[in-house]
């Protein structure tokens, strides 16, 4: 028996599909006992070392100001470069030349920068030429390199999710009388959201772990800056420290990803459900009038 999309397996690929699954699941027991056995003989599974994280001290003291900032850096580097990247992935799409191509410069300059070294250009600017606190340049460079470089790979991202609809919705607003700017806001956009949603969320995903480039280099308190005093101040638990983050990170992008795909589907669902629904009794009188006209 076969399916569209592949042949359907006999006993003997069935047999080795199984040999393979238990093969695989056989290596992957080893490693995590091998990973475990390690741990533990290092001493790094003693209670002492995990004992700090069930209080409430190395949680109110490191963790939660360390996630305070990392969500303030990481918030407010989305909302200045989701429309700045929206803004220069449509004029990069712009019939004049003189808005088309230094939109191209730009995005194509910060996108090939890296973010880090954005940051410390951000944080010696800052310094230089602003009367920016010594306490506040860290996240003011930190959000300042993250825009720049995000919303150059944002607007690349707009971009092509407007190139990627077809050409007939474009003259389809034409015939009608749309000028470009009513095209683009009432017939491109609204249809590209949908198709552009989870590459814009995993850029979004980017911004909240490029936050701790900060920390590392700029002394941002963010929650991977946390890790070090925490774990000094515990002991030198670093193993222990470092999982409690990872989880949070995992945590925290977690939710993102699936509040996007919960807003993609919902997006989905509401273009689907758009049409309008006409009763017979209206539909019937609509012909009536036309036939009297």
């Amino acid at each position: 028996m076969t399916s569209v999309l592949y042949d359907a397996q006999g006993p003997r690929a069935k047999r080795r599909n199984v040999l393979y699954t238990v093969v695989f699941l056989v290596a992957l027991a080893a490693l995590l006992w091998w990973v475990y056995k390690s741990l533990d003989d290092k001493g790094q599974l003693d209670w002492e070392k995990w004992k700090p994280f069930v209080g409430s001290e190395a949680w109110t003291t490191y963790i939660l100001p360390g996630l305070k900032n990392t969500l303030i850096a990481a918030a407010l580097s989305m909302v200045i470069a989701l429309p700045l990247g929206a803004v220069f992935g449509i004029a990069r799409l712009s019939d004049h030349a003189w808005i088309r191509v230094p939109a191209a410069v730009v995005v194509e300059f910060f996108r090939a920068i890296p973010v880090l070294i954005l940051m410390i250009f951000g944080n010696a600017l800052f310094a230089q030429y602003s009367n920016v606190t010594s306490d506040d340049r860290p996240l003011y460079a930190v959000v300042t390199g993250l825009v720049l470089y995000n919303a150059s790979v944002l607007a690349e991202i707009v971009r092509a999710g407007i190139l990627a609809l077809p050409k007939g919705q474009t003259e389809a607003a034409h015939a009608i009388g749309l000028r470009k700017t009513q095209t683009m806001t009432s017939i491109l956009l609204p249809q590209a959201v949908t198709a552009m949603l989870p590459a814009i969320v995993s850029q979004l995903v980017v911004i909240v772990k490029d936050t701790a480039l900060g920390g590392a280099i700029l002394t941002f308190p963010e929650l991977l800056a946390a890790v070090s005093p925490m774990s000094s101040y515990y002991g030198a638990n670093v193993i222990a420290s470092f999982t409690v983050v990872a989880v949070i990170y995992v945590v925290l992008n977690f939710s993102l990803t699936s509040f996007a795909s919960w807003l993609e589907q919902r997006l989905r669902r509401g273009k689907k459900s758009t049409g309008a629904v006409l009763a017979p009794a209206a539909v019937g009188g609509t012909e009536s009038a036309g036939t009297v006209v």
